[in-house]
C-alpha cells in the first residue's frame, strides 16, 4: 500500500511523533493507521523504560486553581532546555487540570486518569519518545481550603498555597511570598512533633551545660535558645519579610487572621544531581582510545 503524505500526516497528529517515525511506522504496518499508532505506543514505553534510571531534576511547577480548591504539581525533565518546551508545558498544564478536576489522591492513580490519548500515562510516554527525556509528574498537593486561598509562583521553580482564615487577598499573597522566601517547616511550634522538639531540648542542654554556668541559670539559655530554633524554622515566629521588625504572628494579630495550612514545593527538592566531571570524562575518553 502507498503510504501518503496524508496518512503521514493523520498518524503524526494522532501520537504526536516525528515525520520519520511515522512514516516508517505506516511502512511496518502496510499503512494501517491503528496498528501503526500501536507500534509507536510500545517503542515510547520501551525508550521511557530505557530512559527510566536518568536522573530528572530540572522542570517547572504548575498551577491550577478552580472554585474552592487548588493543585500545585512538579513536573520534572532532565535539562532546563525542556523545561522550556512548548509540548513540555502543554504536558504539565494538562497534568496540572486533570489532577484539578479528577481529584486524585497520588500520582499512580493521577496518571492512571482518562484524556483524548488514552491515559495521562499514555501522554507521559509519548512525549518521553517525542523530546527524547525523562518526564516524570513528581508529586503534586491539593488544597481545599477551609478559609480563603492565597497562591503565589516564584517563576516556575518555586510555588506556595496557604489557606488563610480572614484578611484580604494582599494578606494571603504577602504570606505566600513570605512562605516562598523563607520555608519554614510547619506553621506554628506547636505543630512539630513533640519528639523533635524534646530531642532539640536535650541538645540544647548538653551544649549549655559545657559552659559551666549553674543549674538555673542553664534552664533559662535552655529556654531563650530553643524559643530562638523554634520560631526561625515556623511561619508564625519569623520575622514578616516585608517588615522584620514585626513577626508573622503579629501581622495575624494584626490583620485579624490565621493560617490553617500552607504547602510550599521547589523543583529538584531533595533529588541528588548527578555531578559530571567534564575533563574526567574526556580524559577517560583519550585514554580509552590510546591517544
Amino acid at each position: 500500500m502507498a503510504i501518503t503524505a496524508s496518512l503521514v500526516k493523520e498518524l503524526r497528529e494522532l501520537t504526536g511523533a516525528g515525520m520519520m517515525e511515522c512514516k516508517k511506522a505506516l511502512v511496518e504496518t502496510n499503512g494501517d493507521v491503528a496498528a501503526a499508532q500501536e507500534s509507536l505506543r510500545k517503542k515510547g514505553q520501551a525508550k521511557a523504560e530505557k530512559k527510566a534510571g536518568r536522573i530528572a531534576a530540572e522542570g517547572l511547577l504548575e498551577l491550577a486553581t478552580a472554585a474552592g480548591k487548588a493543585v500545585l504539581m512538579e513536573v520534572n525533565c532532565e535539562t532546563d532546555f525542556v523545561a522550556k518546551d512548548d509540548n513540555f508545558l502543554s504536558f504539565a498544564r494538562q497534568a496540572a487540570e486533570v489532577a484539578l478536576a479528577s481529584g486524585a489522591a497520588d500520582v499512580p492513580s493521577l496518571m492512571a486518569q482518562s484524556t483524548d490519548a488514552g491515559t495521562l500515562e499514555d501522554t507521559r510516554l509519548a512525549l518521553v519518545a517525542k523530546i527524547g527525556e525523562k518526564i516524570d509528574v513528581r508529586r503534586f498537593a491539593a488544597i481545599s481550603p477551609e478559609g480563603e486561598l492565597g497562591a503565589y509562583l516564584h517563576g516556575t521553580r518555586i510555588g506556595v498555597l496557604v489557606d488563610v482564615e480572614g484578611g484580604d487577598e494582599a494578606l494571603r499573597r504577602d504570606l505566600a511570598m513570605h512562605i516562598a522566601a523563607t520555608n519554614p517547616r510547619c506553621v506554628a511550634p506547636d505543630d512539630l512533633p513533640a519528639e523533635e522538639v524534646d530531642n532539640e531540648r536535650r541538645i540544647l542542654s548538653e551544649q549549655a551545660a559545657q559552659e559551666g554556668k549553674p543549674p538555673e541559670i542553664v534552664e533559662k539559655m535552655v529556654e531563650g535558645r530553643l524559643r530562638k530554633y523554634l520560631n526561625e524554622i515556623t511561619l508564625t515566629g519569623q520575622p514578616f519579610v516585608k517588615d522584620p521588625d514585626i513577626s508573622v504572628a503579629k501581622l495575624l494579630q494584626q490583620q485579624g487572621a490565621k493560617v490553617r495550612s500552607f504547602v510550599r514545593l521547589e523543583v529538584g527538592e531533595g533529588i541528588e544531581k548527578r555531578s559530571e566531571d567534564f575533563a574526567a570524562e574526556v580524559q577517560a575518553q583519550v585514554e580509552a582510545s590510546g591517544g
